[in-house]
């Protein structure tokens, strides 16, 4: 299949105002400009000057979790009984069959990090997936992708009025800590002893502990920001800082520190006493002092397919244009770990690619196409 006459905005060194891309079995296998496009075989699909950018990518979200339309019965989000559940895995509760997934694939959205909520010290394993198909496991690009665990408000509403702990911030901070320190007794055991029985409740923290996937902290306040922090540089982790609202008033601390952010929702009310900072100017405050950062919508917290709306807010209210849609792109992709497939247009990638009548931060750019694994999912042509 080939795109061909395509304003290209690859997210990579180099851009193509008048420009082809050529895919081959659902990944990208040429780019470049019109007057080196080869002979065209097969579909060809001229957008006539249209945008062709990634496809965007939601760096974290509830979507099929929490489920739209369907109340308590669609709601699977936090298990929120038990503060430490680490071996519960998002894709068990992922229903593709949620009206949200359509909703993303309209608004140019490829793939998206999805997990458990925020009720738990530690929530369970998030998954990054595509966000066309019936079967979740056709779906998965990297599961597990992160680690939930969550700081502040959310943790101690759930549990201080059931009488156990946590209750307070100490006791989120200790609790991690002490599941963590076992979790660390039991790899080094296994390490030492090949023989050892796996232990389901610790075997998924092996991939976190050996660094191959991050801590996916819910963070807002500051102060819960750097106990996060804290935790992950005592046990050497590597961690992302989901919602990070306010993470500009400690920029200084978080560039040494070296994690990168995912901002967001923003286009939310301040409806807890941890958000009475957030503002949209954070992510671009974050990007422009050098942190890696993403924006987010936390469906349902916000609508799925505002993601680049959002974007386009925070650019508004100071984060640099090309950042804003690095930040629903490529950094995303770094970010939760699949940069290698998705988030940019360069041969050996994944076919995942959005095509819009403009910048899709802009309210009025209507989604054309949207292309994942080389197969067209949605087309606005057949659109009533």
């Amino acid at each position: 299949m080939f795109i061909i006459h395509g304003n290209i905005k690859t997210m990579e060194e180099r851009d193509f105002a008048d420009g082809y891309l050529e895919i081959v079995d659902g990944k990208i296998a040429a780019v470049g400009d019109m007057r080196d496009c080869p002979e065209t075989k097969g579909d060809v699909l001229d957008v006539q000057g249209n945008l062709v950018m990634p496809g965007i990518i939601e760096a974290h979200c509830h979507m099929g979790i929490t489920e739209e339309k369907k109340g308590m019965e669609g709601d699977d989000c936090n298990e929120n009984v038990n503060p430490v559940t680490p071996w519960l895995r998002s894709i068990d509760a992922i229903n593709p069959m949620d009206a949200a997934f359509n909703d993303a694939l309209q608004a140019g959205i490829t793939s998206a990090m999805i997990g458990p909520g925020s009720a738990n010290v530690v929530g369970g394993q998030f998954a990054f997936v595509k966000t066309h198909g019936r079967c979740i496991d056709n779906m998965i690009v990297k599961a597990p992708a992160a680690m939930k665990v969550a700081f502040g408000e959310n943790p101690k509403v759930n549990y201080s009025g059931q009488g156990t702990s946590p209750s307070t911030r100490m006791a989120i901070a200790g609790m991690l800590r002490e599941e963590l320190t076992k979790a660390v007794v039991y790899m080094e055991k296994r390490e030492r002893n090949r023989d050892v029985e796996p232990d389901f409740r610790y075997e998924c923290w092996l991939p976190v502990l050996r660094r191959e996937i991050p801590l996916k902290a819910h963070v807002h306040r500051a102060d819960d920001i750097l106990t996060a922090v804290r935790i992950a540089r005592e046990f050497h982790l590597r961690m992302t800082l989901d919602h990070c609202s306010e993470g500009h008033l400690v920029m200084k601390e978080l560039k040494e520190a070296g994690f990168p952010a995912i901002v967001g929702p923003d286009m939310a009310s301040r409806n807890k006493i941890e958000v009475q900072n957030m503002a949209f100017k954070t992510a671009g405050l974050l990007s422009g002092y050098g942190i890696l950062t993403a924006v987010t919508t936390d469906h349902p917290v916000s609508m799925i397919q505002f993601l680049p709306i959002c974007a386009g807010l925070a650019v508004k209210a100071g984060m640099a244009p090309e950042e804003g849609l690095r930040a629903i792109t490529i950094n995303a992709a770094k970010i939760c770990g699949v940069a290698d497939r998705v988030g940019s247009l360069r041969p050996g990638k994944d076919a995942d690619i959005a095509i819009f009548t403009g910048n899709p931060m802009e309210i009025f750019t209507k989604t054309l196409y949207t292309l994942i694994d080389g197969k067209i999912v949605y087309d606005s042509r057949n659109q009533k």
